[in-house]
């Protein structure tokens, strides 16, 4: 006979209570700037790079156009990005911080430092659980 599953015993489940708890920390930081978590992700990516296609931050934050796309045009409103169609490809929608939108990235770089701050876990052990997760979403692609 099989074993019936429990809930607990589920990888998935932890890994979204986790989620959800983490994502709850950054709550406070995230209402000050007036900012979603998935915003918060773009804002993280402009570090890396000045200009991103919509493709790009798709595939970088795992998201479909469909949920990306709202999510960018509220941005635009807000005024911290502009969205301009690509002119050596039209198909391709090119994103850019604007001056104000670079203020709220600069005040969002003490979030993960807050963060610090609420879990209180040594960095050797979250270097560890993200080594651990890095392999697990290798094992997964």
């Amino acid at each position: 006979m099989t074993k019936k599953p429990s809930l607990n015993e589920q990888l998935c489940f932890k890994l979204y209570v986790l989620s959800r708890k983490i994502t709850f920390c950054y709550q406070p930081d995230f209402e000050k700037l007036g900012i979603t978590y998935l915003q918060y992700l773009i804002f993280l990516l402009f570090w890396e790079a000045q200009v991103w296609s919509v493709k790009e931050l798709g595939q970088r934050l795992s998201l479909d156009s469909g949920t990306l796309t709202p999510l960018l045009k509220r941005m635009e409103e807000k005024g911290w990005v502009t969205r301009e169609r690509d002119t050596k490809d039209q198909r391709s929608v090119k994103i850019e911080l604007t001056p104000e939108g670079e203020k709220i990235q600069q005040q969002s770089a003490i979030v993960p430092e807050n963060l610090k701050k609420t879990i209180q876990i040594p960095d050797e052990k979250v270097d560890e659980i993200k080594a651990q997760l890095d392999y697990l979403l290798t094992e997964l692609n």
